[in-house]
Order: C-alpha cells, then sequence, then structure tokens
C-alpha cells in the first residue's frame, strides 16, 4: 500500500509537535495535556505555512539534516531531565567512571529504550520534512545552531570545559581545612549513621505531604534537628552526599584526565581524609551496609579505601535475605536493618568502639520500594506514591532505633539520621520544588538536649558537626570545607551564598587536583 505524500506530511508534523509540546512538559513540569497543546499550534502552522504541502519544492538532494545530532543531544538531555527532575552533569560523568553495573534502575532502563525509539521516529520525521519542503533544507541549518547553543547538557560541558583552562581556580581548595583531630574523648563514642535515600526534610511540610515526615518528626524531638541543610551541587546523589558528609567536600569528578578511561576509576578520593580515616586512626571498627550493590558508583572503593573494615551490599547479604524477597536495587529495608540489628549487637559486645554506616533504599525514586513490613503497617501500596515510601523510611528508622534502644545497644553511641541527598524526580514532583528544599539531619544520643538549630548549611558541614557531637576538637571548629553546626563559626554557605559556592565550583581546579591525587 502506497501512502500519500499528504498523508506522510500530516503524520511527521503531529509527531514533530508532540516531540515538541513533551519536551517543554518535561523542561518546565507542565500538566499532562501540554503535548496535545503543543501539536495543536504546531499543525495550525504548519497549516497556514504549508509546511511539506505537495505544492512545495522537494530538496534535489537527499542529504541528512544538520539537525539530526542536535536534536539527538536534546533528547539525551530531556531523558535525563525526566529522569532525575534536573540535569546533574557531575553524577553522570561520576557513574560513567566509578562504574554503573549492578544498579537497580529497570525502569529508567526500559524508558531509555523508548527514548530511543522515539527519538529514532522523530529523526525520521525531520528527515522528510527536510527534504520534502525546500524552505525546511534553509531553515533546520539555523536552527541546529539555535538547538546547540541553548541544550543545557552542552552549556553544563562548556562550562566544565572553561574551569579546565582557568588554571588559577583555586578558591575552595584555599577554604579547604585537612580534617583533623586536636584532642579526644576519655571514653569514644560509638556512632551509628543511617542514610536514607532521597529522604528530605521537605517532606516534613504536612500541608502538601501529610504524614509521610511523620516518625521522623517524632524522632527529632528526643534530638536536635537541624534546619537549613541545603544542596550544594555536586552532592545531590548517593555517592556525592556520603562523600559530602563524611569528607566535608562535595564530590568533583574525577577530570578530563580520567572521562575517557574504560575502566572503573581504581580509587574514590585517595588524596582527603574522610571520617573513616580519622576513626580509624583512633581504633574503630568500621562497616558499611547496604541493600544495592557496593559495586555500583564505587561505594565499595571508597568506603574500603578510606578505612572501613566492612563493607556489605547485595552481592554480601543476598543469601540471608528470605527467598525470593528481593527488589530491582536489592535487599528491602526490613531485611537491611533485622541482619543490622545483629550486626550491631555483635560490634557492641565486642567493647571495642565501633561506626556503623547504613543506607535505605524505600524512598528511591521515582515510586520507592517499601518493605512487607511497611504493607503491613500502612496498607496496600499503589505502586506509585512516593509519600508512602517516604513513610515507610521513617517508620522503619524510628522502630529500628527503638530496637536498639529496648536492648541496651545505643549506650554511649551517637546516632545520626540524614537523607543522603534531595530526592530526584518522583511522583510527588511538582509539590517538592514548589517550595525551598532542605536535607534531613537529625542527631540523638551522647546527652544531646532536643533542640532545633537553623542556620544555612550543606551537607559539606556534616563532618565536623559529627566530629564535635562525639565529642571531638577540631581546629577552629572545621574540617574539609565544612564548618561544625553547634559553633558560631559561619559556614561558607553563609559567607557566601550557596549559589556563590556553586558558581565557585565551577571554576574550581585545585581542588579537584587535591580529590584524586594519587588516582591511576
Amino acid at each position: 500500500m502506497t501512502i500519500s505524500r499528504n498523508t506522510k506530511r500530516w503524520c511527521a508534523l503531529t509527531y514533530i509537535g508532540l516531540c515538541i509540546g513533551y519536551a517543554i512538559m518535561v523542561v518546565w513540569v507542565l500538566p499532562w495535556w501540554t503535548p496535545g497543546l503543543a501539536a495543536l499550534i504546531w499543525l495550525a502552522l504548519g497549516y497556514g505555512f504549508h509546511w511539506g504541502h505537495p505544492r512545495q519544492r522537494a530538496t534535489q538532494r537527499k542529504a541528512l539534516p544538520w539537525s539530526l545530532l542536535p536534536l539527538l543531544l536534546w533528547w539525551v538531555y530531556i531523558y535525563l531531565d525526566d529522569s532525575f527532575g534536573q540535569l546533574d552533569l557531575g553524577a553522570v560523568i561520576f557513574h560513567l567512571q566509578a562504574g554503573i553495573e549492578e544498579n537497580g534502575s529497570t525502569d529508567r532502563q526500559i524508558a531509555g529504550v523508548v527514548y530511543a525509539l522515539a527519538a529514532i521516529v522523530m529523526l525520521a520525521a525531520v528527515t522528510w520534512l527536510v527534504r520534502a519542503d525546500h524552505r525546511w533544507r534553509l531553515w533546520e541549518r539555523v536552527l541546529s545552531l539555535f538547538l546547540l547553543a541553548f541544550n543545557p547538557l552542552l552549556f553544563g560541558l562548556s562550562l566544565r570545559g572553561a574551569s579546565v583552562i582557568d588554571d588559577d581556580a583555586s578558591w575552595l581548595n584555599d577554604h579547604y581545612q585537612p580534617p583533623e583531630i586536636m584532642a579526644s574523648p576519655s571514653r569514644p563514642l560509638n556512632l551509628i549513621y543511617l542514610y536514607m535515600e532521597s529522604t528530605e526534610r521537605t517532606y516534613a511540610d504536612t500541608e502538601r505531604f501529610g504524614d509521610a515526615y511523620e516518625d521522623l518528626a517524632k524522632l527529632g524531638q528526643r534530638g536536635v534537628v537541624f534546619h537549613g541543610v541545603k544542596q550544594l551541587d555536586n552532592t545531590g546523589w548517593t555517592m556525592a552526599g556520603m562523600v559530602a558528609s563524611q569528607c566535608g567536600v562535595p564530590l568533583i569528578p574525577a577530570g578530563l584526565m580520567h572521562d575517557n578511561q574504560f575502566e572503573p576509576l581504581s580509587d574514590v578520593l585517595p588524596g582527603v581524609d574522610c571520617l573513616g580515616d580519622l576513626l580509624q586512626e583512633r581504633g574503630y571498627h568500621l562497616t558499611y551496609m547496604g541493600g544495592a550493590s557496593t559495586r555500583f558508583a564505587g561505594k565499595a572503593k571508597f568506603y574500603r579505601g578510606h578505612g572501613f573494615d566492612t563493607v556489605l551490599g547485595r552481592d554480601e547479604l543476598e543469601d540471608k535475605a528470605p527467598e525470593g524477597y528481593i527488589n530491582d536495587w536489592g535487599l528491602y529495608d526490613d531485611t537491611l536493618f533485622d541482619l543490622a540489628e545483629k550486626h550491631i549487637r555483635k560490634l557492641h559486645d565486642s567493647e571495642q568502639p565501633y561506626a556503623f554506616f547504613g543506607l535505605t533504599l524505600a524512598a528511591h525514586p521515582p515510586f520507592g520500594n517499601p518493605s512487607q513490613s511497611c504493607i503491613d503497617n500502612q496498607g496496600p501500596f499503589d505502586g506509585t506514591d512516593i509519600l508512602y515510601s517516604v513513610k515507610c523510611t521513617g517508620w522503619l528508622v524510628k522502630n529500628f532505633i527503638d530496637r536498639l534502644d529496648a536492648e541496651g545497644l545505643l549506650d554511649n553511641t551517637l546516632i545520626v539520621v540524614a537523607s543522603d541527598h534531595l530526592s530526584m524526580k518522583n511522583s510527588a514532583w511538582e509539590d517538592l520544588i514548589a517550595e525551598e528544599r532542605e536535607n534531613t539531619l537529625i542527631m540523638l544520643g551522647n546527652d544531646l538536649h532536643a533542640r532545633v538549630i537553623e542556620r544555612p548549611a550543606s551537607m559539606i558541614d556534616v563532618m565536623p558537626t559529627v566530629l564535635e557531637a562525639m565529642g571531638y576538637t577540631i581546629p577552629d571548629h572545621r574540617a574539609g570545607l565544612g564548618v561544625s553546626l553547634f559553633s558560631p563559626s559561619p559556614t561558607l554557605v553563609e559567607r557566601y551564598s550557596l549559589e556563590e559556592m556553586n558558581r565557585r565550583l565551577r571554576d574550581e581546579n585545585r581542588l579537584q587536583e587535591r580529590l584524586w591525587n594519587g588516582v591511576n
């Protein structure tokens, strides 16, 4: 069957219009009907200007349009924006460097295939239009320049490339204070640090999110709650949040000299000391435990390279989970907490000071992976409500701490409950981005009296804050780029603003060289 040129015309124009509308909807977070409206406007323009009409002269040469590569790059950007809510070029580069095997983002992998097919169809439609209408052959060359100039993906790369040329960019490095302990408490405290995947304090707003944060709010009434902990660039994914809170620095990727390598990085931040390094020197037994694979994003290399004795993830723990009770990422959180309780009991009985770091999975975007125990407690999960998963996280964390406390395992122990980073795009995204956002940071134990500390800060301030909460004395209340939030000293965010810090990050070279000094 032969398809008429007029039929091809309207099919091509309609599909291009829908793609344009979808891009607008994703980038500007507009309603679901945006693609339909954009397609109607596009079709009206096509009708008025007779785009692709049989009477229009076709191009003589069947060359490929110039705009195909720029359009393809826009599809890459839209995919990243749709997946994560905003482009984080540092995250993309770091994960390519550190390794992306064993990730649990099956839904995004499927989405990637769908995006690729949709992009191919659009490129075919654009090619037909350019060949069918000689005017578009001229217009699309100019359009190609605009597509390249205004693609945020390329804009980020150009900024990064400019920072490589600027050899004098050392502002952050000049503010860096190598972590050091000047005096220790007579009796060292144990440390339990629980990272809650994407469970930011923004969810505490009951008007927008109901009771999703209720259990964490109750937990905070027993200790110190920090308000105002913002997200600095290069701290917005799990590994970066861990680095920021344990090393006092943002996770700046390794640099152009490593961007093209085909093997993952041999080490993660070997050039700086982190919390694990300091505690190891003081005789601590250090453990990391998470439900996902530690091979993903270099977690095992980071922890083993910074003093940790035990690093456990999906590969090491999967056989201890109930048969078949595994999600795309790994162990469910109720299984993880059961195993963590047993491990902490052994650490407690050893009478050696210890630090335990754990990472939950329940609230991982876009919808979460709530445990069966949460379903038993909260009722059925609809499969899409991230607030259900956030509430699950808070309930499990509070229940875990209560169990440890009931067993007497929290004596002489500092507990830190914190988000690893702000959530990426999820089912509550429009409400999340409607107001200012901030991370969760709660500390319990060590005779900390209940109160709220509110001040502008970021996750790089967590490391010195934890050290002082554990009774250690550090020079000028500083470690890395961070400042203890228990001290009167201003944080860098207080002194210079978050925007200025992010601007400095884009220009920084010296700190990057310090972080990765020694990487093969």
